[in-house]
């Protein structure tokens, strides 16, 4: 009956070996490959840098003027473009600027990067369900692992900097985009394909031209999930060098400092709501635009 009331588990000995020749493992591959892996994002770093100094060296009322034309390119909103505008002045007058600077330039950093990745992969899944069922287990993991757990591999791999809060960021924040993406080419109306090939539309056209012009709504909504996930990961990202809004509210977590949390999360929430805004605004003007084109 012992075997019924207590679980057999690995002896204390045994379990000791497997964790260390894990983490042996992993420290003689990061020895051996961390220099070239760490060099092959040299790149990245070198362009996150240039893009931080740029925004956080820009005379202020440019960089308020390029934003807020950037919302009205998006939006065509002059409420949005007005409320980005008192955002951001606000932002600046209670003295967190160059924080936001720098947290608006690893996000625009980062969502390019998980749109670059995500929507073709997005795609490949949605033309392959054996690649739908490869990679939907690894995007559960992705979303499910605390993020704490990946950043060992990535510390032990690039050590502290940018790049690794980059990458955790990416990791973090690219499925909703992937899931997203393919779930907008999927739901394409089928009798609107058939259309499509009836006139001897190749697969890429059939693609360019239907499958995701109609699945934009549902693609920026994944941009939007991607964009309020990688602001949700600033503050942890800052733990391990990243510099932005995440690094006073780090400071105001350890030492109870209650308004400077509360200042820079209002920041966050101000950059999670302008892009979130914009993203949809985008999406759906385009969806207009293709509608009144054909």
């Amino acid at each position: 009956m012992e075997f019924l009331t207590k679980f057999p588990v690995m002896g204390r000995s045994e379990l000791a070996e497997l964790r260390k020749g894990i983490d042996f493992a992993f420290r003689d591959f990061s020895r051996a490959y961390g220099d070239g892996i760490e060099s092959f994002f040299d790149p990245l770093l070198y362009f996150l840098v240039w893009l931080e100094k740029l925004m956080i060296n820009s005379p202020w009322p440019i960089i308020i003027a390029i934003i807020c034309g950037l919302a009205w390119f998006a939006s065509k909103s002059w409420k949005l473009v007005l409320g980005t505008a008192i955002s951001f002045f606000l932002i600046g007058y209670f003295g967190m600027w160059k924080d936001t600077m720098a947290t608006v330039a690893i996000i625009t950093v980062c969502v390019i990067i998980c749109m670059s990745v995500g929507i073709p992969v997005g795609v490949l899944m949605a033309r392959s369900d054996r690649t739908e069922k490869a990679v939907l287990p690894i995007l559960d993991m992705m979303q499910t692992i605390p993020s704490f757990v990946y950043l060992i591999p990535i510390l032990m791999l690039l050590g502290i900097g940018k790049v690794p809060g980059l990458i955790a960021i990416c990791i973090y924040a690219v499925p909703p985009i992937i899931r997203l993406t393919n779930l907008g080419i999927r739901e394409v109306d089928k009798e609107t394909i058939e259309a499509c090939e009836a006139f001897g539309a190749t697969k890429f056209q059939k693609l360019r031209t239907v499958q995701i012009p109609l699945a934009l709504p549902t693609v920026f909504a994944g941009v939007n999930q991607t964009i309020m996930m990688a602001l949700a990961m600033v503050v942890i990202a800052s733990m391990i060098g990243v510099k932005g809004l995440g690094v006073p509210i780090l400071r105001a977590v350890l030492n109870q400092y209650l308004a400077l949390g509360l200042f820079n999360g209002l920041a966050i929430v101000a950059l999670a709501i302008i892009f979130d805004r914009a993203a949809q605004e985008y999406g759906r003007r385009i969806q207009k635009h293709r509608g009144q084109r054909k």
